[in-house]
């Protein structure tokens, strides 16, 4: 049987096994041999990533093909509107490339968000805003590119659930083992 693992990635940490230009990695969280991880997240985004001893599994998870839902908070700089959210729900016009539909809404904070170390930027005179996206693909800072593209920039990044495998109270820096199947 495969090991699957959720695991809330740290801001600042890399989503691989080696240090790196002074970022900590994965190598440092008591993950047991031989488990990778099934995608990433850059070092300055949070929350959830799968790792697994599974190579099917992971090229199903990272394969377009299957367009697994995975879901975003974003902090974004300024009051986010209806119109930019209708605009991320249609796609927009990233590096060229117009993203696929998916699923926009406007959050408010969850009470259950743990502090960022170091914390977000604070502007007195620039509010923030809250932005919660389900993307079925997987471009390279995608939703940062998004929010952007639409006058919104993405301050803080939370990937809060990975198909129906949701983050849940699982907090900064710790794991635990997943035997919910991931992929439909």
């Amino acid at each position: 049987m495969s090991t699957v693992i959720l695991f809330n990635k740290p801001y600042g940490v890399l989503s691989q096994f080696t240090p790196e230009a002074g970022h900590p990695a994965l190598d440092t969280f008591g993950f047991p041999a031989g488990v990778y991880a099934a995608g990433r997240l850059d070092h300055d985004s949070e929350g959830a990533l799968l790792l697994t001893d599974n190579g099917k599994l992971i090229k199903k998870l990272l394969d377009p093909e299957f367009e697994h839902p995975r879901t975003y908070l974003a902090q974004v700089e300024g009051e986010i509107t209806e119109d930019a959210i209708k605009q991320l729900a249609k796609g927009v016009t990233i590096k060229g490339y117009h993203t696929k539909p998916c699923k926009a809404e406007i959050a408010t904070e969850p009470d259950w968000l743990w502090p960022r170390n170091p914390p977000v930027r604070f502007r007195a005179n620039i509010p923030t805003s809250w932005v919660q996206l389900t993307l079925i693909e997987g471009k390279n800072r995608q939703v940062r590119h998004m929010t952007a593209a639409v006058g919104f920039p993405t301050l803080r990044l939370i990937r809060i659930k990975i198909g129906n495998i949701a983050l849940g109270d699982l907090q900064p820096g710790l794991w635990r083992k997943i035997t919910t199947p991931i992929l439909r």
